[in-house]
């Protein structure tokens, strides 16, 4: 039960993190007033990101073969990536240099709080 709730609460924490740490960034690239169209998208984005690795990683362990299936997994990180960097560069009407900020953002907040969450549940 501990790693559930460990889990959730990080999930909570990474969300509220980047859409804060978002929101000076997206000021920064003049788009502020788009900040809330952005963190929208970027919300839905999540949820198709979940889906898309999720099927990708169910054949994996549904018994397909370790390369083919860590190359289904490296497809959908390589989308998920791709996604949000569109999702910004669309959302905000952003050069993709600075849509690639976004995604730096958000990966570096997913790995630390993913590093405290997984101590934190004993992972």
């Amino acid at each position: 039960m501990r790693g559930i709730v460990v889990e959730l609460i990080g999930y909570a924490c990474a969300w509220a993190a980047f859409a804060l740490l978002a929101l000076p960034l997206t000021e920064a690239a003049g788009r502020g007033e788009d900040w809330p169209r952005f963190i929208a998208a970027w919300n839905w984005t999540n949820i198709v990101q979940y889906l898309v690795m999720l099927a990708l990683t169910l054949p994996g362990e549904l018994g397909l073969p370790p390369l083919l299936a860590h190359g289904l997994g490296l497809a959908g990180i390589g989308y998920a990536l791709w996604l949000e960097w569109f999702t910004a560069r669309a959302a905000l009407r952003i050069a993709g240099g600075m849509a690639a900020a976004f995604v730096v953002l958000d990966l570096a907040l997913g790995l630390a709080i993913g590093g405290i969450v997984g101590r934190l549940s004993g992972g």
